[in-house]
């Protein structure tokens, strides 16, 4: 007879975490079913350890711009072994420590969750040889891996694991895609040392931000040494001799370019596709489950899908963390609560960061909104000087007759930290007026967000 549980948690991440929160708290059984390490992708293989080196990237720039102070420094190098050494010391108790937490709080299961009913998850084999476990409900929170490449070749590829992990740096990397890891990461490889070459197939890099603030950070990104081409088609990836040649079309060209190693900058997809969703009655289209409002399964009342493995809304972690309490509180009090994804603050950290909350101004077009547009290029303001930016934008949107903001974006100018003054004054209806009004610290680049509305 297999075992029956209030919830079964598919994954140890964020997601799982935050409904396990919500429950064990609530006296629920819970068991979590996990086939890799506890903590999910964000703290062991991505944005976690992404931030040590990012440190290290924000470390050489300041050298970079040390003699715009009048100091004088010998040539920095960055000793990628020690980094990647670093890195993963600081990560390395992470999985132990959050299997701990899920063992406190509910049974744990390791193997690999495959449905063979609408409540019940087979464990790590077939009905006969496997573990069979059953529970009332069942959310899915199996987050995200990296988006295939459908070409030839592209088993040569490496993903950000490896680059979080390799403890050679590259001579030449080619990015293939141009998203969220492909710029995060080129800024690291481009100051270790590295040559960088980002090739992507639309027409323009991040087409999901404000285009003004991505042409801001591409021109930065340019500056840097790194060579970015849009409007790609890449034919193929060869192996020849121990190196990589990367085929593609540009312009109504054929090029090639030499890599040591390339790298899937292409994104990541929602990872259900070994789960046996039909044996669950979930309905799906292989990536996207189909859910309510409410995030519950529309075919299947049991089951329920938080983080990554959502399609509609953002791959954050803190994203992820919102909509596992949200899961966690349906399943007590019933279908209630609905996400809110207005107003989410995100930052790609480059070094300096592209940071954005809200709409864009193409998005604000497209609802026929009558908003003011105030764009800045912020290197000549004293506040940039002053620090030696080499790449400071501003772009606010403000409804006209509310005087409500509806978007913020930001290239420098501490835009990873001023981002969240402005989503707690979309959150709270704080106007444009009255956010000009508080009274900052001075001299600070806080002090500057009266000047960018």
């Amino acid at each position: 007879m297999a075992d029956r549980f209030d919830v079964i948690i598919l994954g140890g991440g964020n997601a799982g975490f935050a409904v396990s929160s919500v429950l064990h708290e609530a006296g629920k059984n819970i068991a979590f079913v996990e086939n890799w390490t506890f903590g999910g992708t964000c703290p062991n293989r991505g944005c976690t350890p992404k931030k040590v080196l990012v440190a290290a990237a924000h470390a050489m720039h300041e050298i970079e711009s040390a003699p715009t102070h009048g100091i004088t420094v010998g040539e920095a190098r960055l000793d990628w072994t020690t980094l990647i050494e670093r890195e993963q010391g600081l990560i390395e108790a992470i999985p132990n420590s959050m299997r701990q937490l899920a063992e406190k709080r509910g049974a744990v299961f390791s193997g690999t969750a495959r449905f063979v009913g609408p409540n019940a998850i087979d464990v790590d084999g077939t009905v006969i040889d496997g573990t069979v476990i059953e529970g009332d409900n069942i959310v899915i929170a199996t987050g995200s891996r990296p988006r295939p490449l459908p070409i030839p070749g592209a088993e040569h590829k490496i993903t950000s694991d490896e680059v979080l992990s390799e403890r050679k740096l590259p001579e030449e990397v080619v990015f293939v895609g141009g998203g969220v890891i492909a710029m995060e990461f080129s800024h690291v490889y481009i100051r270790a040392g590295a040559k960088v070459t980002i090739l992507e197939a639309l027409p323009r890099l991040l087409p999901r931000m404000e285009k003004d603030a991505v042409d801001a950070i591409r021109a930065e990104t340019e500056r840097l040494g790194v060579v970015v081409k849009t409007d790609v088609t890449v034919k193929q990836i060869v192996e020849t001799d121990g190196r990589l040649e990367v085929e593609y079309e540009h312009e109504g060209e054929t090029l090639r370019q030499s890599a040591t190693r390339v790298v899937n900058g292409a994104g990541r997809i929602a990872n259900v596709d070994t789960l046996d969703l039909e044996a669950a009655g979930i309905t799906h289209d292989r990536l996207r489950i189909e859910v309510d409002e409410h995030l519950r399964s529309v075919s299947n009342p049991a089951a329920w899908v938080a983080g990554d493995a959502l399609v509609h809304s953002a791959q954050l972690s803190p994203v992820a963390t919102y909509e596992g309490r949200i899961v966690g509180q349906n399943i007590l009090n019933g279908a209630t609560t609905t996400p809110d994804y207005n107003v989410i603050p995100s930052s790609v950290y480059t070094v300096p960061a592209l940071s954005s909350v809200g709409l864009t101004e193409e998005e604000a077009d497209r609802l026929g909104l009558d908003v003011k547009v105030v764009t800045s290029d912020m290197r000549g303001w004293f506040s940039s000087r002053t620090y030696g930016e080499t790449a400071a934008f501003s772009k606010t949107l403000v409804e006209a007759g509310t005087d409500r903001i509806v978007g913020a974006h930001m290239v420098g100018h501490h835009g990873e930290e001023l981002i969240h003054l402005f989503a707690m004054a979309m959150r709270h209806g704080i106007t444009a007026a009255e956010l000009r009004d508080q009274i900052h610290s001075f001299p600070t680049f806080s002090a500057d967000i009266k000047s960018m509305l």
